[in-house]
């Protein structure tokens, strides 16, 4: 808690300062009971460029961007779609580090190669594995026509995506025989925490 409260008394960096200013001009608001704009952008800088010591992300990011006659919907779908983006963001963040490892050698490339495969299939049940994801920035604003426009960005544990898809991995493998779940299962890509 001491660090939450010395977190919001900082002054936000002068970038998000400025990019607040800027996005106030178009109009954009904070949504109600977020905080504002230059805390929002300053929070989602730090955790969009934080790294673990294996240089994975330690949060995975999803926006989305929606629009509708109606505040509320505007925000369900933008909320569905930076879900799914962030869903997308996880599948290429995973992919990526498996052929990274298998580049380096550290897992085989036939393992590596049904990896990709199970990974590249499963974006829906990634979907679902996402569990209250971190809002970092929460906006909307008028348009000229009386629409509403709403922006949400969200952020999820590297950490546990890493462990999200590695259960859907084990889930959708069960069909393969327990020889390659268990080879896949005990890979180096999962340690990485």
């Amino acid at each position: 808690m001491k660090y939450s409260r010395k977190a919001l008394e900082e002054k936000a960096s002068k970038d998000a300062r400025k990019e607040a200013k800027r996005l106030a001009k178009q109009g954009w608001r904070p949504i109600a009971g977020a905080l504002p704009l230059e805390k929002q952008l300053d929070i989602a800088y730090k955790m969009q460029f934080e790294y673990d010591e294996d240089l994975y992300p330690r949060y995975i990011m999803g926006e989305a961007t929606s629009v509708s006659t109606i505040e509320s919907a505007a925000r369900i779908q933008a909320d569905h779609l930076a879900k799914e983006d962030l869903a997308s963001n996880i599948q290429s963040e995973i992919t990526a580090l498996i052929e990274n490892t298998a580049s380096t050698q550290q897992i085989a490339p036939d393992d590596a190669a049904a990896m990709v495969k199970t990974v590249t299939a499963s974006k829906a049940l990634i979907s679902q594995t996402i569990t209250a994801p971190r809002p970092v920035l929460q906006m909307s604003r008028v348009l000229p026509n009386k629409n509403y426009e709403v922006t949400l960005r969200f952020a999820y544990s590297g950490a546990q995506a890493k462990q999200n898809v590695k259960n859907v991995m084990m889930r959708e493998l069960g069909n393969e025989g327990s020889e390659l779940r268990d080879r896949l299962n005990n890979q180096p890509i999962w340690d990485a925490e």
